[in-house]
């Protein structure tokens, strides 16, 4: 059963002039293991949990390192979830989340379905 859809969208240009504003950002919302992509994946990764958290329908406590995207052996993305995500996706029932991301024509764009 589908618990909540997320989606979110992020202008790559707006995005590089962000962090070249505030280097504190890549420490502030991405993990050690994210931090150190180039800025396209980077946008994709911040879509991505906005989108998580549209999805799971609530971000009290949330912290950005509470998520993590990661990808598998054959490149598909997903989360490790950690803290306040991890107590409200077990609270919620999620049992599955499935995420998606692209990059075309200036923007990355996430999109995430929660199940239970």
């Amino acid at each position: 059963m589908i618990i909540g859809i997320g989606v979110d969208v992020v202008d790559l240009a707006r995005f590089e002039r962000a962090v070249g504003r505030t280097p504190a950002l890549r420490e502030r919302v991405f993990t050690a293991a994210e931090r150190d992509l180039p800025l396209r994946s980077l946008a994709g990764r911040f879509a991505a949990k906005e989108a998580l958290i549209k999805a799971i329908g609530d971000s009290t406590g949330v912290r950005w390192h509470d998520m993590e995207v990661v990808s598998d052996e054959l490149g598909n993305p997903g989360f490790v979830l950690y803290n306040a995500v991890a107590a409200i996706t077990e609270s919620r029932g999620i049992r599955r989340i499935h995420l998606s991301i692209s990059h075309d024509a200036g923007i990355a764009i996430a999109y995430v379905v929660v199940e239970g």
